[in-house]
């Protein structure tokens, strides 16, 4: 268990980098990385703020936007609509999936 943004935020990235691919499509814009929005959602998560509080800390902190090789930092929007991207390719779950159909009584 760490306390450093830092650290969480260079772990998350590396496991991004193992996990998803650097683009959604290959017509994706090029601005940031799968990686990267992963990471920073794991950080927005782990700071316990908002897409607007995270995007300020990014912009408050060049160490995180140089940990995750930020040229910029995304919008708060672009953020929320990653975020609802990724959750969306994730559903594998059993709790995403559609409750059982009851079974037929026998009569």
């Amino acid at each position: 268990m760490t306390k450093s943004p830092r650290r969480v935020a260079r772990e998350a990235l590396a496991v991004a980098r193992q996990a998803l691919p650097a683009y959604s499509c290959p017509t994706s814009r090029k601005d940031y990385t799968q990686h990267q929005i992963f990471a920073i959602l794991a950080l927005k998560t782990f700071l316990k703020t908002d897409y607007r509080g995270v995007a300020q800390v990014l912009t408050d902190f060049a160490e995180l936007r140089t940990d995750l090789g930020l040229a910029a930092v995304p919008h708060y929007s672009t953020l929320c609509y990653a975020e609802k991207r990724l959750l969306k390719k994730g559903s594998s779950s059993p709790s995403s999936c559609a409750p059982p159909r009851p079974h037929a009584t026998a009569a």
